[in-house]
């Protein structure tokens, strides 16, 4: 079934096919790296633990924080309390671990057997004095990434309305300001404080690493623009003030709940900004922010063009060659509008899940790209038919897929060259800085395949693939 529609000169589909993605549950893998003061626990069945366990490999190679509730048969035949369990299963996390926060992740087997969690959660954190956060990340309704935006939007909820005064001291500065500060005299903090223009409070959402939430609040900081805070903090003991007219942006295409829940719930306004993705990217989210609070930026220009310049060696490879996204991170249109303006032809978009809302900014961004590097719009088709997918690859014979895993190797073996779209997910890709991390994965297979020609292996690689 095909539904097709045009907006702003994009051409939309919607071919509703099933997910073809990771399991979103692989959100913990940098969750709880990134939040250290968690605990997560993920309901499911032993699949749910095997996936964690082998596909993530990070359970074997360190002591991580988090762990699975395997459901048995009398959890699911409703035979056992799952109250008493999951007790017995947080006290045990809170007498080893003692967290301040556990992050109950449910599964598909939850949702099957219609597990009430939010119900549960309540009375428990009351009885073990620890919060409990729920959030849903199971497959049949969210895409691989989107297992961030449930728990983030679970999180918002726990922001603290206003800092109560006796911690008001405490807490004068958030955490990514200390380390900003660190080994500063107290008169040049004071003398960097007065370079902020005066703006209502900003708070970013979206998990990234520290690096790079240092880069960009840096970044911003050049502008006059402060960083109120970022969801979520380093620790959930941190988490931003977040109250009724506050400015949030999101750092990533995939947070489409986060953003509503902040809108609805708690009042804020969204910046609709193109996503800080690739060097032209990371300008308009910026020049967008600076717009909002009638700030006039400075020197982005020429920091773009300087980011360009030094990419140069790696647009020589790409440019002019044709790229087809399979589908299945929700950074697809940002990356394609990216590699358009590397000079890449885009051939389809394909994207699990599109919010025209929330990604408004990044579509009329992308849509301004191709008019403006004199290339044609591709076709963006949500929930793709991989059947209908790969013939179209057939036919148009791409110089770059950028898949899931479970068609790289199947592609590979009729001669296109692939890319994992998971190392996107994992890499480090926004901001000014991080612009040539893209480029290295994008035009590894492509430099792999021209040292393979000049060695002659490309030929006895045919051979044996007819054979």
């Amino acid at each position: 079934m095909t539904l097709a529609k045009e907006q702003n000169g994009l051409n939309f589909d919607c071919e509703t096919g099933n997910y073809h993605t990771f399991c979103p549950i692989s959100c913990v893998a940098w969750l709880y790296q990134k939040i250290e003061d968690s605990f997560f626990l993920v309901i499911g069945t032993k699949t749910c633990g095997y996936f964690l366990q082998n596909a993530m490999g990070v359970m074997i190679f360190a002591e991580p924080r988090y762990a699975m509730a395997e459901l048995e048969e009398g959890d699911i035949s409703a035979k056992l309390n799952d109250y008493e369990e999951l007790k017995r299963l947080c006290e045990q996390i809170k007498r080893d671990r003692n967290p301040s926060v556990i992050v109950w992740i449910g599964t598909c087997t939850t949702e099957i057997i219609k597990m009430d969690l939010e119900g549960l959660a309540p009375k428990l954190e009351s009885e073990i004095g620890i919060p409990i956060v729920v959030a849903r990340a199971n497959g049949l309704d969210y895409a691989f990434t989107q297992g961030e935006d449930t728990v983030l939007a679970s999180m918002v909820q726990r922001c603290p309305k206003q800092v109560p005064v006796k911690q008001a001291e405490k807490q004068e500065r958030n955490a990514i300001q200390k380390l900003l500060d660190f080994g500063h005299k107290k008169e040049d903090i004071q003398k960097q404080a007065s370079e902020y223009k005066d703006h209502h409070p900003l708070v970013l959402f979206g998990s990234l690493p520290d690096p790079v939430v240092t880069n960009l609040t840096l970044e911003l900081k050049k502008q006059g623009v402060k960083v109120s805070g970022w969801m979520p903090s380093k620790r959930y003991t941190e988490l931003p003030v977040i109250e009724e007219g506050y400015y949030v942006s999101g750092v990533n295409p995939f947070l489409t709940r986060t953003a509503t829940t902040l809108m609805r719930r708690r009042k804020c306004k969204l910046i609709g900004a193109p996503f800080p993705i690739g060097p032209d990217g990371t300008r308009a989210w910026i020049e967008k922010i600076c717009s909002v609070f009638n700030i006039e930026p400075q020197g982005l220009a020429e920091r773009e063009a300087k980011i360009w310049e030094n990419l140069e060696d790696y647009l020589k490879l790409i440019r002019g060659k044709s790229v087809f996204f399979m589908g299945d991170n929700l950074l697809e249109i940002s990356l394609a509008r990216f590699l358009i303006r590397c000079g890449m032809t885009v051939a389809e978009i394909g994207i699990p899940y599109m919010d025209k809302r929330y990604q408004k900014g990044e579509l009329d961004f992308l849509a301004k790209t191709c008019q403006e590097m004199g290339v044609s719009v591709p076709k963006i088709i949500e929930k793709p038919d991989n059947y209908n997918q790969l013939q179209r690859i057939k036919d148009l014979q791409p110089d770059l897929v950028i898949t899931g895993m479970a068609h790289a190797n199947p592609l590979e073996a009729r001669g296109i060259n692939t890319k994992w779209s998971v190392e996107f997910t994992f890499a480090q890709i926004h901001g000014f800085t991080n612009s040539r991390d893209i480029l290295e994965l994008v035009t590894r297979p492509l430099r792999r395949n021209n040292n393979l020609k000049d060695l002659g292996w490309d030929k006895l690689v045919k051979e044996e693939a007819t054979v």
